[in-house]
């Protein structure tokens, strides 16, 4: 399984971006995905998270700004962040969890201006 991510960029606080992470294989309709974020000295912490049937959940640092939705038949998981804060700046990263594995992307950085 590989993860691509895409999306990250620098916005002013306040604005719009939209995450997009593609995943290869067969088993992406059948996997719970995630988003993380790890900001610059801290730990990396789960964002939101979406299973199969659609149901999701967030941190609550972003509930009511972010989004996250899936598209099983292109194989993608979006992160759609609304209303970003300067906090909300970090390198983000998709996982796609399945039959006990992770599997990561390699991240993409946003960087909210104040």
């Amino acid at each position: 399984v590989q993860l691509q991510a895409s999306g990250g960029g620098l916005v002013q606080a306040g604005g719009s971006l939209r995450l997009s992470c593609a995943a290869s294989g067969s088993i992406f309709s059948i996997s719970r995905m995630g988003w993380y974020r790890q900001a610059p000295g801290k730990q990396r912490e789960l964002v939101a998270a979406v299973v199969s049937d659609g149901s999701s959940n967030y941190a609550d640092s972003v509930k009511g700004r972010f989004t996250i939705s899936r598209d099983n038949a292109k194989n993608t998981v979006y992160l759609e962040m609304n209303s970003l804060k300067a906090e909300d700046t970090a390198v983000y990263y998709c996982k796609l969890r399945w039959s006990g594995r992770d599997y990561w992307g390699q991240g993409t950085q946003v960087i909210v201006s104040s």
